[in-house]
């Protein structure tokens, strides 16, 4: 089976957090999307792999998208490694999306930000998307060329390339979010995650000119035929 996008995180919650939006709104309109985690977030304060495991899957249930895949890869220990990007060419093989969302590979300031596996993560999903396309590397099927990769965890300052609109999908963002009690709702964190990510996403929006916005990185220039594409 197919799929027109695939998000990738370095661990479950990364690409509610910093794609959920954008997903929810693509599966409205029928596109087919899909969420991979590089590592199951057992080093997170709160939670068990268990527990995030069963919160990612009600996450995914509420963003709408079908797959749903885990690595074991290690919290803390993800490094960009020749067997990772192949694992991770496999995948992306088998379902063969025209976009990838990762993290931004590039290290920024802030905590968040700055996490070493969102980084590698960011690192495995190029190399991964490159490697997919070489038919001479030992990888299970067809090569396959992913059309672009574009990034989100943006670095605090970093103006971002192009906002999507998440105005009409917020409610349910929100709703996705809450899946992951463990990480949002705990008694034990004293931070208001969830105020946080609703202030990220109305700065992205403000700088669009909507209400709110998820904000992404993109490495290339995106070839278009209509300028007019630009202004819809």
């Amino acid at each position: 089976m197919e799929y027109d996008l695939i998000s990738i995180g370095a661990h479950p919650d990364d690409v509610e957090v910093g794609t959920g939006g954008v997903l929810i709104g693509l599966n409205k309109i029928g596109y087919r999307t899909g969420i991979v985690y590089l590592t199951a977030g057992e080093m997170a304060t709160g939670g068990t792999p268990d527990i995030r495991a069963e919160e990612s899957l009600a996450a995914a249930k509420v963003i709408g998208s079908d797959l749903i895949k885990t690595y074991n890869w290690g919290d803390c220990q993800l490094f960009d490694t020749y067997e990772r990007r192949l694992e991770l060419a496999a995948l992306i093989r088998q379902y063969r999306p025209k976009i990838i969302l990762a993290p931004d590979p590039h290290i920024g300031h802030g905590r968040r930000q700055s996490h070493p596996d969102h980084v590698a993560a960011g690192q495995i999903a190029l190399n991964a998307a490159n490697y997919a396309t070489l038919k001479k590397l030992p990888i299970r099927g067809e090569p396959h060329r992913v059309e672009k990769v574009f990034h989100y965890f943006l670095p605090p300052g970093k103006v971002p390339d192009f906002v999507v609109d998440i105005t009409d999908s917020f409610e349910q963002w929100i709703e996705a979010l809450k899946c992951h009690k463990s990480q949002f709702l705990n008694p034990e964190k004293s931070r208001n995650y969830l105020w946080s990510l609703e202030s990220m996403a109305r700065s992205f929006g403000i700088q669009a000119g909507c209400k709110y916005g998820q904000g992404f990185y993109n490495a290339e220039p995106v070839k278009i035929i209509d300028i007019f594409d630009l202004v819809k």
